[in-house]
């Protein structure tokens, strides 16, 4: 293992991060204080408790795991493509480097900031409701997962994609979409039961669920499946890297 290699790609990385501190911190910030002004204030007058739980405190997993995704999918994204995007990449695949390091130098910085970010989504939360983190074992552990898989998503569209226009496709079209959808600030029992079936389908269910079961004991799915579910998307996506790095796909074309 090169150390010295991972230690200086996520160093580089994080150095563009805290560049950026003000748009990397403040922006969370704000975006969560207005998501309570808009749900928690407008929407929670009419809904005053979800399965028992307030509906500011219900929303809070959904809106951390909506902003994690999101910034471990473009964090992900941007930083593997603009080494392509300047043609640096190729200096990188003739270092003696191996893919796996490549990975755990770009991914984990890219999980780190959304780590980060998730944490201060939390903090900034607690200020609004009151919080009570029934498993934080378990949370911890759903929300690490969460980072290192979409961060892994991220890296796969970043040798995707040929343009900026590709590369905020999917995190605009189907990432963002799907956690909205996926029972992020309404619990999916109070859908029709035709509508409980469809939503089964989408994946981020699984995530939000087992996310909001560390943090109040509920949960729409059974927590297992979830961590399963979140566990297959992890290895998969790491298949998918280690053969785009084993083909060259998208890289050396």
């Amino acid at each position: 293992m090169n150390f010295q290699a991972v230690r200086a790609i996520y160093s580089f990385e994080m150095a563009r991060f805290f560049r950026t501190l003000l748009q990397s911190f403040v922006s969370p910030v704000i975006s969560t204080s207005l998501y309570f002004v808009v749900f928690g204030t407008a929407i929670g007058s009419r809904i005053q408790e979800v399965e028992g739980i307030s509906y500011g405190a219900f929303i809070v997993p959904g809106l951390i795991m909506l902003s994690v995704m999101t910034q471990a999918t473009s964090n992900g994204s941007f930083g593997i493509y603009f080494p392509k995007f300047i043609g640096t990449i190729y200096e990188l695949l003739s270092a003696p480097v191996s893919y796996f390091e490549i990975l755990l130098g770009y991914v984990g910085a890219a999980a780190t900031k959304a780590l980060f970010i998730g944490l201060v989504i939390l903090a900034t939360a607690a200020i609004f409701v009151d919080l009570k983190i029934l498993h934080p074992f378990a949370m911890i552990l759903f929300l690490v997962l969460t980072c290192i898989s979409f961060s892994l998503l991220g890296f796969i569209l970043g040798i995707w994609a040929r343009n900026f226009e590709q590369l905020q496709l999917v995190p605009l079209l189907v990432v963002t979409p799907l956690v909205f959808l996926g029972g992020s600030f309404y619990s999916v029992s109070m859908l029709p039961p035709i509508w409980q079936t469809i939503t089964l389908f989408n994946p981020v269910v699984y995530l939000v669920s087992g996310f909001r079961w560390s943090f109040f004991g509920n949960s729409d799915v059974p927590i297992f499946v979830s961590l399963l579910a979140i566990s297959s998307f992890t290895v998969i996506c790491i298949i998918i890297v280690a053969w785009i790095f084993n083909t060259g796909w998208r890289i050396k074309q």
